[in-house]
Parts: C-alpha cells; structure tokens; sequence
C-alpha cells in the first residue's frame, strides 16, 4: 500500500524529526519505505532517511507492506502532515505509549497515491480506471471534421434533410449489427445502446434539421448540433451530465463522417500491450477496437464516469483521462507509463522509473492471480453463518466485471445513473427492463436497488431542483421523491415489474423518519393494485432503509419494525454524523470511518438490526476495507456490496478469520 502528501514538518527530516519518524516506523510490524523523485529508502534506517534530504514542503510517498501496512501509512502520513513535527519542543507530538506499543497520531487527510519517479515529464488527469500499465504510445489523433461552410439554397433544403436523416439511419443499423454480434461484451452491449440512444434522440436530430433549413449544410449542422448539446450537458455542475457530452460529441461525428462518406480512423493495428493516446476516443470506437492488445488508455477527455471509463474498467485496462490539452505532450511519445489509481502519466520514462513501473505490473498481476481462488468461495463465519459479498455497480455495463469478481449478486445499484445518462426521464418501460436484466444476470442472488438518490451533487436533467444553501441538507433522495410521486411511481411500477425475473429487493435512500417509509408502502401499495388492475405481471418485494443519517441511527429500533433490511451507506452517514462536508477538502481528515462517533453509529445500527431479526448490511465503501471487515462482522452485518475490485479480496478476509488466522 502507498500513499502520497506534501511534507509539513517545520524544515523537512532533518535529524530530530527524522529520528521520531524512523522510532514511529519501527513499531509496525509492516516494511516501510519513503520515496522521494524516484528515490526509495527504508524508514526505519535514520541515516538512509537524512541522506534522503527530504524537505518541507516537498511530495513523498509513504509505501508499506505487511499485516498493519493500513496502520503504519496513516500514522506515518500523519506525522509528515504535522507542521509542528520538527519543532524542538515537540513532547506534545512524541508518540505515547500503550502495553509497550507506540500509538499513531491521528491521520491527516488522504491523498491520493502516486508513483515513484515521477520528474518534469510527468502529468497529473483523472485516474479513471485502476491499475498501473508501460508499454508502446500508440498515438491516435483522428483528423477534425469541417462542414462545407456554405449556405444551402432554399430548393437544397429539402434534400438536405433527406440526407440527414439517411445518414443518422445509418449510423443507427451500424450500431444495431454491432448489438447484435456475439463477440460485443454485455458492458459493451449496454453503451453502444446508450450511443444509439442519442443517434435517435430528437433533442439531437431536430436541432441539426432546424440548422439545416436554416440554410446550413448537413455536415455542419451535425457539428453544430453536437457541439450545442454536448455544451447543455457541460455547462451543469455535475460529473455524470459532464461525461456524457463527449457521448454526444461521437455521435455527431459518426454521422458526420457518414455524410462525408468517410471512416473512421481505426483501432485494429494497435500493438500488443500499447498504451492508447488520444485526445478524445468515442465509446462506439473503443466498445469495437481490440481491447485485449490495449495495455492502458490517455485521453484528453473524459472523466470517471464517462462511457471510456466504464468500458477501460470493466476490461481491466488501467486509465488516466481528463488531461485537457497536455494529451499533445504525448503525440510524439515512444513509451509511457501510467498510474489509474493516482491519475499520473510519465513520458517516455527513464531506466529506473521504467523498472519500478514493470515491478509493480508484475506484482499487481501476482495479487490478481493469488485472488482469483476467492471468486467462487462462499465466505462463512465460524458459527455457519455466511457472508454475502455483493457488488456495487451503477449500470447494466458493470454486470460482467461484478460476475467476473465472484459477486453474490447487488448490494447497491445506483438508478440514478439510468436517469442522468438519458436526455429525458426514463420511461417506465426503459427502467423495467433495465431492473429486469439485473435481476436474470444474478439470480438467484438477490439485487438491492436504491430508489432515484439525487439532489445534493447528484442533479438530472428533467427535474429542476431549487436554489439550495446547502444541498447535501435539502431536497434530496426520498424527499425529493416523496414530493414527486410521478417519477417516484413510475419506477415503482418498473421495480415491481422486474421482480418477476428475479430476487429484487428496494432500498430508500435518506431516510429519517418513520413516515417516509410508510408513505413509500402507500405508494407501492397503490402501484401494485394499479398494475393488477392493468394485468400487467408483477412481483412484491423487500423493502429496507439505507442508514446514512443521524436520524435513522437513533430510530434504528422502530425503522427494524417497519423494514425487512438495513443497508448502512458509511460515505454519507461519516459526513452527517462528522458534520463535514465529503466533497471539502479542508475537512477531509475528519471524514473517517473508523472515527468513534461513526463506529458507535454503525454499531448501534447492527445492534438494533439483529434484535429485531433483518439483515444488516453495508454499501459504503468502508464495506471493502480489510483492516474493518473483522469489526464489522462482530457487531452482526451478513452482507458487504463494495466496488467488485474488492470483492475478492473481501472474501479472502472474511474466509482467513473463519480460519482464525
């Protein structure tokens, strides 16, 4: 494990600090090292860390490797980001004992990790995909497409338009035969329907229509279209809207170059094991291109949530996206070395760098291929009792690496990305079918979906939010629902429906207080009847409550009453019950999950859970973390849905305890 920070210590380890940070090191079991430009040294030899000349204010990597390598990080991490560490009366910071161990300073804030050797050529994006990749730059930098840049008589219009039209007809059965091949994977099923989608949404085809009779010509218009609702989704201040934008963008090149009668540039001759370089690389262009020879992606666009993310994770390429106009710094690159868990890309990088990069590839595929044995183990406790290691996923195109990681089904699966991912709000039709797909992929297991979770950071398209102080405290999640029954039971409806094909379970979203769910139970009530009524086939299912206010913390015991489920979301409940905003990085260290207050939170939740007999899970990303898994566990939870990354490595923690190790 390793993490990264910027050194605060009053003038850098020099002896005396450099002596209490070695004295620190030594009481973790855990080899540990400090890398400083490319430089690694054992911290727990104070010669080697003073020749390391580490300054303040300088970037280190903290790296440790052992049974407490969790431990060692976070207190070695907070000792670094102590201003007053290198100050003379430092007695207040010297380390205190307990039995004869030395305990940690609080942690500071996380950063996020970074690789050793990284010099002027290296580069800072979006660390989109995990994993660490080297190999070849293979530069793809298709050409821009022009309209004529004339205007159309009034007699050409009309033929235009028929042009128009044929070309987006093409592009939509170019995509049909692409779905309907058996080699497309079903992620990469799931994003070229979503591609074809926005080929035949009006939103796109009649702003181009409309600039076309306004006297442009077809390939203009297409850009022109592309490029005014791409900058609609851009201009809203959220991740999911921003990535779909570059959706738009290739889809108006698609028809473009159809218009032009032109292909693509293609992917087919990229090298075994070459790093992809691009300044943009549509989803339908990579969902098509040979991604088993793509060792990693770089693109100038794009961001975790974008369409090249969701395909580079799901096939385990390691990905940086987002680096703007630094991606032509790469044009010309021999070799490049890129890091998906910290977002850093170095150019053509030297000997040492190029050798730590293929250590840590071999190392991370050693881990991979150790894990492995754990993808079809059912965890059990020593007392029989097993332990459900569900998935977390946000769409139909995350089904194939949550099965590929041995997931026992879905403990979290975010519905509001089916809404953002759309121009319009989905049809009850489009979520039945969508819910449905979940449940057939992972029967019998069961599937836990969230009703629509947005406001707060997460705003759609099509429902227009008001002007909130703090967001994060106001219309959001079931609230929002509540007071919007026509969205609200229309995917009801949709959930009901899907049941049918498989164990559906629905979880509300922020809840805090006992009539949100009663209401809810009104609602489904109503639904069912009406879908009765219709003759439309439909199934109940479970209803449960996330836990992720203070609220429901403290009516835990009568929530238990009215549900059949807890699921405690700890990102959430961390920052209510810390009272520091998630998204605020001047308050980052107090957004801890192992803080007291938030372990006492979720404690209390799992004590009143078991007493009244419901199954006590958890969503949040703490539900991954080896080092909490035991503790978790103890107080009674029997399920953890984390990102399928973790799920084996869960597993494997949970199976090493039944074994009492």
């Amino acid at each position: 494990m390793e993490r990264s920070t910027i050194v605060r210590v009053h003038e850098g380890l020099h002896a005396r600090p450099a002596t209490r940070f070695v004295k620190l090191a030594k009481a973790f079991e855990s080899d540990v090292e400090l890398v400083k430009d490319g430089k690694a040294v054992s911290a727990k030899s104070s010669v080697k860390l003073m020749l390391l000349a580490v300054k303040e204010n300088q970037e280190v990597t903290v790296r440790a490797n052992g049974a407490d390598a969790i431990e060692a990080i976070e207190a070695l991490i907070g000792y670094l980001e102590n201003p007053k560490a290198g100050l003379d009366d430092e007695d207040t910071h010297a380390p205190a004992t307990d039995q004869g161990k030395e305990a940690a300073p609080a942690p500071g804030p996380r950063s996020a990790p970074a690789a050793s050797g990284e010099a002027s050529s290296g580069l800072r994006g979006v660390a989109a995909s995990e994993g660490v990749a080297i190999g070849p730059a293979f530069a793809h930098f298709p050409p821009d497409i022009a309209g004529q840049g004339r205007m159309l008589q009034a007699d050409e219009i009309a033929g235009e338009i028929d042009r128009f039209r044929a070309a987006v007809a093409a592009v939509q059965a170019r995509m049909d035969r692409a779905l309907a091949q058996d080699g497309l994977s079903a992620g990469d099923r799931g994003i070229v329907a979503a591609l074809r989608d926005i080929a035949a949404d009006d939103s796109l085809t009649g702003e181009a229509e409309k600039a076309i009779k306004g006297g442009n010509d077809a390939v203009s218009a297409a850009i022109t279209a592309a490029s005014t609702i791409a900058a609609d989704f851009s201009a809203v201040d959220d991740h999911y809207l921003n990535a779909r934008a570059d959706d738009v963008h290739a889809v108006g090149r698609q028809i473009s170059l159809v218009l032009l009668g032109q292909d693509d540039v293609s992917l087919e001759n990229i090298p075994q094991g070459a790093i992809l370089i691009a300044d943009d690389i549509g989803a339908w262009d990579l969902a098509r291109a040979p991604l088993k020879r793509i060792g990693g992606v770089v693109c100038g666009h794009g961001g975790a949530t974008s369409h090249i993310a969701i395909i580079a994770r799901s096939h385990g390429i390691p990905a940086v996206l987002g680096l703007g106009d630094r991606i032509h710094l790469l044009r010309t690159a021999q070799e490049v070395a890129l890091d998906g868990n910290s977002g850093q890309v170095i150019i053509d990088p030297d000997a040492a760098t190029r050798a730590d990069f293929a250590g840590r590839v071999q190392a991370a595929a050693k881990e991979r291929a150790g894990l492995t044995a754990f993808k079809t183990v059912t965890p059990k406790l020593a007392d029989g009792r097993v332990i459900e290691v569900a998935a977390n996923i946000g769409s139909l195109e995350e089904i194939e690496a949550a099965q590929e990681a041995g997931a026992m089904g879905v403990g979290l699966f975010r519905t509001e990305l089916l809404f953002m991912r759309h121009m319009h709000l989905p049809s009850e039709d489009m979520q039945a079918e969508t819910y449905a797909a979940l449940a057939k992929a992972f029967a019998p297991y069961p599937v836990i979906v969230r009703t629509l979770d947005i406001g707060g950071d997460k705003p759609i398209a099509g429902i227009e939010f008001p002007d909130e102080e703090n967001p994060f405290l106001g219309w959001r999640g079931i609230r929002m629902c509540l007071d919007r029954p026509d969205i609200f039971k229309r995917q009801l409806r949709a959930l009901l429906r899907a049941a049918v094909h498989g164990n559906i379970k629905v979880m509300l979203p922020m809840v805090s207080d006992l009539g949100e769910v009663r209401q809810t139970r009104v609602l489904v009530a109503e639904c069912a009847a009406e879908l009765k009524a219709e003759g439309v086939p439909h199934a109940t299912f479970d209803l449960g409550v996330m836990i992720e206010t203070p609220a429901a913390v403290l009516i835990a015991p009568a929530l238990a009453k009215e549900v059949a489920f807890f699921s405690i979301g700890t990102n959430d409940l961390t920052q209510y019950i810390m009272a520091a905003d998630r998204l605020n990085p001047t308050v980052a260290k107090l957004n801890d999950v192992t803080n007291p207050a938030v372990m006492s939170a979720i404690g209390l939740t799992a004590k009143a859970g078991v007493a009244a007999g419901i199954m006590v899970g958890m969503c949040g990303e703490a539900a991954g973390r080896p080092d909490l898994i035991p503790a978790f566990l103890e107080m009674g939870l029997t399920e953890l849905s984390m990102s399928p990354a973790s799920i084996q490595r869960a597993k494997k923690t949970i199976t090493a305890m039944a074994a009492g190790e």
